[in-house]
């Protein structure tokens, strides 16, 4: 579990651990140089549950790195990943584990539920039975499952020797693309036992666009190196699983006036989309000069706010 800044939500992190029935469990805690009230929280549910949590200290380096340093310290044989801000159901471990040596698979994963301020209309999800499924297709449409609704074998991480650090964000999403690589055993526990939080705008630390530009680029590599995993698709439907968020993505910024990120997202869309001639007055204005872009954008909205009046 790696933490930073999560003061409000890493008591409730760590009991939804401790609460497991699944009984052989190890928590391991990296706090990523904290600056708020994690440290001290951390500490107290440790001292209170003696040779049940491992804490683990490092300056602020993000999480991949501390779910590295994790990996380095971790010893059973089968590992989950739970961030500071998120929750399992009781029964999670339980589950995913009976799932896993029932049918021997490499790889358990399970329904989740968005909690949160930016979650208030989502239902609970259930995803696809990769096995059944183009597997290859739908993970390369969108991260086929948060952090917290998978439970994989230690032996296949060691494989994939954990999480790259080369982006600072997307990496569980390139562990996952890896993964599907190695052509692992996988099982859906079709139940929901993940809580995952969402936040109105993302991870407030990392820009939108660059958020939506590492997933892209995790793609890009997966389809670069394994080019007879997606040779059935066709170039056409890759490219559109590969590319097809940056439109979608660059409107949703723009509306949220997240002017610097839209700006960016259509002018990447521009050259790797199939866009429409109804796209075209803001993909070509995104090339204005930055200064010129939001202040156009500042017109349309006092012109908008004006007619609202009337």
């Amino acid at each position: 579990m790696p933490c930073y800044n999560a003061a409000p939500f890493v008591e409730e992190a760590i009991e939804s651990v401790l609460q497991q029935r699944y009984p052989m469990l190890e928590l391991i805690v990296v706090d990523d140089g904290s600056t708020d009230d994690s440290t001290r929280i951390i500490a107290r549910l440790a001292a209170a549950h003696p040779g049940r949590i491992t804490v683990l200290h490092q300056t602020n380096s993000g999480p991949y790195t501390a779910r590295n340093h994790a990996l380095d310290h971790a010893h059973g044989n089968f590992i989950a990943f739970l961030d500071a801000d998120d929750t399992w159901h009781p029964d999670a471990l339980q589950l995913l584990h009976a799932a896993m040596t029932d049918t021997q698979a490499d790889v358990a994963y399970c329904g989740w539920q968005n909690v949160g301020e930016a979650a208030a209309d989502t239902q609970p999800y259930i995803p696809p039975d990769y096995v059944e499924s183009d597997a290859a297709a739908l993970f390369l449409q969108s991260c086929p499952w948060p952090i917290n609704g998978v439970l994989v074998r230690r032996q296949l991480i060691d494989r994939l020797r954990g999480f790259s650090e080369r982006l600072p964000t997307a990496m569980d999403y390139d562990l996952w693309l890896r993964m599907l690589a190695a052509q692992p055993t996988v099982v859906r526990v079709p139940q929901v036992l993940a809580f995952y939080r969402r936040y109105p705008r993302g991870d407030a630390h990392i820009p939108r666009w660059r958020q939506v530009f590492d997933a892209v680029a995790v793609r890009e590599t997966f389809v670069r190196h394994h080019p007879a995993q997606v040779a059935h698709l066709g170039r056409e439907t890759r490219d559109a699983l590969v590319y097809g968020s940056l439109l979608p993505e660059a409107y949703r910024c723009h509306w949220r006036r997240d002017t610097d990120s839209s700006r960016r997202l259509f002018r990447r869309a521009f050259r790797k989309v199939d866009w429409k001639a109804r796209d075209a007055k803001y993909i070509f204005a995104s090339f204005l000069p930055a200064p010129l872009f939001k202040s156009l954008i500042r017109l349309v909205d006092n012109r908008r706010n004006a007619h609202n009046r009337i």
